[in-house]
């Protein structure tokens, strides 16, 4: 009974300082916006970061020969079909493997020669590196069987050699071949020629370049787990097969996108952490400022707190009271602030690209809450506790 009639009393008081309970809970409003947005700011630009990387290839393993600068090398070091083969046969959880072989070239078209990058790769390539087609069509069964001399062209080596035009269909001349182009590509998302795709380059069949070039010789072996907690087993595995297939003395190196991803999370976190921190001062400061006016309220109010002690209020109730106003100005504020910080993600997400949403969490919510609430109820318990202990007589004499 006496709870009901403190919720009363100090919704009365907050209804005559409405102007006061508004500006002291602008604090904790902008402490739990900060919060829920900080939360989904994070989380958004993780899910961003990780798309990216993990749109160079999904579940991507690779393995490389080590070679030495100025040092020729036997060939039975090198890495070849028939090792990718065996790739594909003897590990399980790979869902897709491909090979690719590369060589500086130059390009040659209406009498213009440009450095250029010659990749032949194998089936599978396509969907392990994600290639966006841009015009034309991607290589074809018949196109790897039958060496046919066709090619893929990147964006920029497209635009630098035909301008405007189409160039589907035009012949491009390598050395002595000539090549008919049949579609332009990008990567999905841009390695900067860190991968073995550069700006300039020319993709054609593995079984052309196997050819021209007289060796079966592999670059790099590409490698899709079927599952991301696969790719650790994978990559040691492909490992421990290279080292078995050649001799002793050839060194491999096996990479994967887990490193990578990995400090991605972890910068990540670190941000989130670092930014909820400052969402947790801004509610520390607002905790100040609901003790400093709930001081001056008590204060303001003596004699009324006089009267009820008079007719019979114990210490509690007039606690109660108190602390019931302090839990209204910051679980009011608290529930404007998460209102803004998820009404401030939808209307951003109209200017984010279509493929990226953004992710709303519970938890900030419930944590916004619990801790504004919390907040106020803390800073306010010293001026309520101060109220609750004054004697009626001193109050009564108070003007």
């Amino acid at each position: 009974m006496h709870m009901r009639e403190s919720i009363t009393l100090a919704v009365d008081a907050l209804r005559a300082n409405k102007l006061r309970a508004i500006l002291t809970s602008i604090g904790v409003i902008i402490g739990s916006a900060s919060i829920v947005l900080v939360v989904t700011v994070a989380l958004t630009s993780r899910k961003y970061v990780i798309s990216q990387i993990e749109a160079v290839g999904s579940n991507l393993v690779w393995a490389e020969l080590v070679k030495t600068p100025d040092k020729a090398q036997p060939l039975s070091y090198e890495l070849t079909l028939e090792d990718m083969a065996d790739v594909k046969a003897a590990i399980p959880g790979i869902a897709q493997v491909a090979g690719i072989s590369a060589m500086p070239m130059a390009v040659v078209v209406h009498a213009k020669t440009r450095p250029a990058t010659l990749i032949g790769v194998t089936e599978g390539y396509q969907s392990i590196r994600r290639l966006v087609i841009l015009r034309g069509r991607y290589f074809d069964a018949v196109d790897m069987e039958t060496r046919s001399k066709v090619c893929l062209i990147t964006r920029e080596l497209a635009e630098r050699m035909f301008g405007l035009e189409n160039p589907v269909g035009r012949n491009l001349h390598m050395g002595e071949m000539t090549f008919t182009i049949i579609g332009v590509f990008r990567e999905r998302v841009p390695t900067y020629g860190l991968s073995e795709i550069e700006e300039e380059s020319v993709v054609i069949p593995f079984t052309l370049i196997k050819y021209y070039t007289g060796r079966e010789v592999v670059r790099t072996i590409y490698a899709q787990a079927s599952a991301p907690e696969m790719v650790p087993v994978v990559q040691r595995k492909i490992l421990m097969l290279m080292k078995s297939r050649h001799p002793a003395q050839a060194e491999y190196i096996v990479r994967t996108l887990s490193s990578i991803l990995s400090a991605a999370r972890t910068i990540s976190l670190a941000l989130t952490i670092l930014l909820v921190v400052i969402a947790f001062i801004a509610l520390l400061i607002s905790g100040v400022g609901i003790m400093n006016i709930m001081l001056v309220t008590v204060k303001e109010r003596t004699r009324e707190i006089g009267i009820r002690k008079a007719v019979g209020a114990a210490q509690k109730e007039i606690l109660s009271q108190f602390l019931v106003e302090a839990f209204l100005i910051s679980g009011g504020g608290a529930v404007i602030g998460i209102l803004l910080g998820l009404a401030i993600p939808v209307l951003v997400q109209q200017l984010l690209p279509g493929n990226l949403r953004v992710p709303v969490s519970g938890a900030s919510v419930v944590v916004a809450f619990l801790v504004s609430c919390s907040t106020g109820i803390f800073f306010g318990w010293l001026p309520a506790k101060q109220a609750a202990n004054m004697q009626p007589v001193e109050s009564l004499r108070y003007e």
